[in-house]
This record gives structure tokens, sequence and C-alpha cells, in this order.
């Protein structure tokens, strides 16, 4: 870490410096640590762009009845130890629950969780046939994901259909997975681009090929005027290509979020983080409202310049029905991790916003207006791509393990 005297005002150098070792600015769900490491897996595949952790119900069967979940969207490779936190420590053991029903668990994860859907696909593709080929007997397989992971899966099963290879799968799930798009606020987009010259971080993630597919709305630069990025445009194209979705498999899908209308409570507008330290004090980040030329952000960040981002005709999506991102709380939280001397200091006063709106997550509407996102929408609708879809009881973390989707998944497992 730099050291300063008391009378020192830290360069940018020196700030970049301390904010490389001290932050880590990415935004994914779930915990940001790990209480402990996860048990060894029974088998480990690798795959092509990826590999495979194997939990058996029963070490002296083999692989029985494979159930593949498909790691989502962060960046760097999948971490075991994260995944199991996750579905295992969280609200509810998911995996413990699996086995005990005696299915096999198959976690799949990426070697760069960034990269384009397409490329992690391949992954997804080998780990299907590796599930087939060491299957033992001729039990169906369920194949799914959590977040981006849904997205992946849906494309390796329907682009397997479309080439003619067999994947022996009878069910797809997608838990709170972005089918129509998923949402991450410009004002955090484009502090993201504009802390670039300190920390490429963040910009990073937000530039890379999975953010650009998955995201309704992106910016590139801090400047940018928001836009349905091309690779997404592209993505859905090659998504339409080999048919949209498998189409043997039956498809199911829960959301994190709710199909009442009721949103999470975020109102538009309202001051979601604040710079406190020297050198961001004057950057304020706003919930996104709607209307024509609205103020969704003013960035300050060591120079004196203050630029302010304003967007138009955007719906009120910060507070829409759907599962949640603490995208505002993760920025504060890092940067307060780093030592107050370099100036970087922020408050969070409002820490999360809408990631996956219910409407995304169970394949039903676009997520362009106010009125597709907060329409309220029954329990069963012909309406959905999917064939069923159970909506969670309240608006929640994105890809929140709990009891009521899990145990609603399991009880449509094939059996």
């Amino acid at each position: 870490m730099p050291e300063f005297n008391d009378t020192d005002q830290p360069d940018e150098e020196q700030i970049a410096e301390a904010f490389g070792i001290a932050a880590r600015v990415t935004l994914a769900p779930g915990p940001r640590e790990v209480t402990e490491a996860a048990p060894a897996p029974d088998q480990e595949w690798a795959l092509p762009d990826g590999k495979a952790w194997v939990y058996l119900a029963d070490a002296g069967r083999g692989l029985a009845k494979p159930v593949i979940i498909a790691d989502g969207f962060n960046t760097g490779p999948s971490d075991l130890d994260f995944s199991w936190e996750i579905l295992e420590r969280g609200p509810y053991p998911f995996i413990g629950e699996l086995r005990r029903r005696g299915y096999d668990v198959v976690l799949l994860g990426f070697d760069e969780r960034s990269a384009s859907i397409l490329d992690n696909a391949k992954a997804a593709k080998s780990a299907i046939q590796e599930a087939i080929a060491r299957r033992t007997g001729n039990h169906p397989l369920t194949v799914g994901g959590f977040s981006m992971g849904g997205l992946v899966t849906r494309y390796a099963l329907a682009r397997m259909e479309h080439d003619d290879v067999e994947h022996e799968t009878e069910l797809y799930f997608s838990f709170d997975s972005p089918h129509r798009g998923a949402w991450i606020p410009i004002a955090l987009q484009s502090f993201a681009h504009y802390i670039r010259r300190l920390n490429a971080a963040f910009s990073n993630q937000m530039n890379s090929p999975a953010a650009r597919q998955l995201l309704w709305q992106h910016i590139s630069e801090w400047g940018d005027t928001p836009e349905t990025d091309k690779e997404r445009v592209e993505f859905l194209a090659e998504l339409e290509r080999v048919g949209g979705w498998p189409r043997r498999p039956k498809k199911i899908g829960v959301a994190n979020g709710v199909r009442t209308g009721a949103g999470n409570g975020i109102a538009p507008g309202e001051q979601a983080f604040r710079g406190r330290g020297l050198a961001i004090t004057g950057t304020h980040l706003y919930t996104q409202p709607a209307g024509e030329d609205q103020l969704v952000a003013q960035l300050r960040v060591v120079t004196l310049r203050r630029p302010q981002i304003r967007t138009s005709y955007l719906p009120v999506i910060d507070g829409a029905p759907g599962g949640t991102l603490e995208g505002f709380g993760i920025l504060a939280d890092e940067l307060d991790k780093i030592p107050a001397i370099i100036g970087l200091g922020a408050e969070a006063e409002i820490r999360e916003h809408c990631f996956v709106p219910a409407v995304s997550a169970v394949a039903l509407r676009d997520i362009d207006t106010h009125e597709k996102l907060y329409q309220p929408f029954p329990e069963k609708s012909g309406d959905s791509e999917l064939d069923e879809y159970r909506c969670a009881g309240q608006n929640e973390g994105h890809t929140l393990v709990t009891e009521e989707l899990c145990t609603w998944i399991m009880d449509r497992l094939p059996g």
C-alpha cells in the first residue's frame, strides 16, 4: 500500500495503486466471501472452456440421475467454493436436498464467466455429452442454470437439437434467468467507465461479451447514449436461428420477483450513492427516473470536472418487480475498503436495484416500458415461452436459493 505523510494528498497514480490493492468492484449476487471450502467432489470433468464438479447421490451407484446446474455471470473462472456457498449454505440446501432425493448434482463452471454465452455453451454441450457417456442406466437428464447459466444451457440444448445432436434431456430449468434481458442502472455503468483510468475491472465487466449480451440497455463509455448493444442483437439472432428454445424437454423457470405487479419500494430519481472522500466528493448516482433528459449521475473522481449523465424515456425499472442486485451497495462497500487517506470513501443510501425483472425471468414480456414491467400476470400464462413457471412470494435477491423455488423445481424433476 502506498505510504503518505499526514499533509500529503495522493496523486492519481497512487490512488490507482491503492484501488487495485484494496478493492474488487465487480457486480454479482451472493456472498463476497466464503465461510469454508466446499467438500471434495466425487468426480471432476475437464471441459472445453470450463469444468464440472460432480456430487453423487450414491457413490456406489455412480452417475444415475444427472442434474446439470450451470453457473451465472461474474468475472473470472467459476469458483466451486462460492457455488457451494450459494447453493448449499444459504437459506436452503439445494444440493443436499437434490442428493437426498436421489439425484446426482453436476455443477457446471466456466473458465471465464464474462465470456460470450455462445462460447460457454460449448462447455454446457460437453457436460451434457459427458453425463450421457458416464451415466449408469438411461435416466433422462435435467439441464439448466442460474441467471446467465439458464441462457447458456437454453442455447446449448437448442443448438444441439438444431444440429441433430442427442441431449437426452427431459427437463430444462432456469433460475431467475434474464430471458428478456437484465438491467444494470446507467448510473452504475457510467461510473464504471469513468473510473477506468484508476481501475478497469468494473468497466471491463460491464463491457464484457456476456454483459453486452445480457443487458437490455448498455453503454460502452461513460458519456454514451444507452442502447441495445450490437452483441445482444447478434446473440438474440443466433438464438433465434437455432429455434429460440429446445423443443424436446419440458421448459420451466422460476423468478425471484413477484407476479402481482408490486415493486420493490425503490423510488425513481432518488440519490442511491454519493462520494464522501475528497477524491470522489461530488459524485452522485440516482435511481432510474422516467421522462426526457433525466439526471441519473453526476461524476467526479480526482479532477474537478463534474459531468452529468442524463437519459431519456427509460422506464422506472430500478423499482420493478424482480430479482434484485446490490449494485450500489457493492460499489460503496468496495470503495470503503480503500484506506480513507486515498479519498474514495462512499455511501450507498439505496443499496439495491432490480436486476432481472420478473417478466424477463418467466419469459413473458419485454422490459422496455413501465406497463410491461409492472402489469400483474397470472400463475399460468400461454404468453410465456416457458411451459410452466413460478414466481417468488416477494421481491428478493437475484438467484436467492429458497425452499419455495427449489422445492417447486425438484417436484418437477423426472422420476
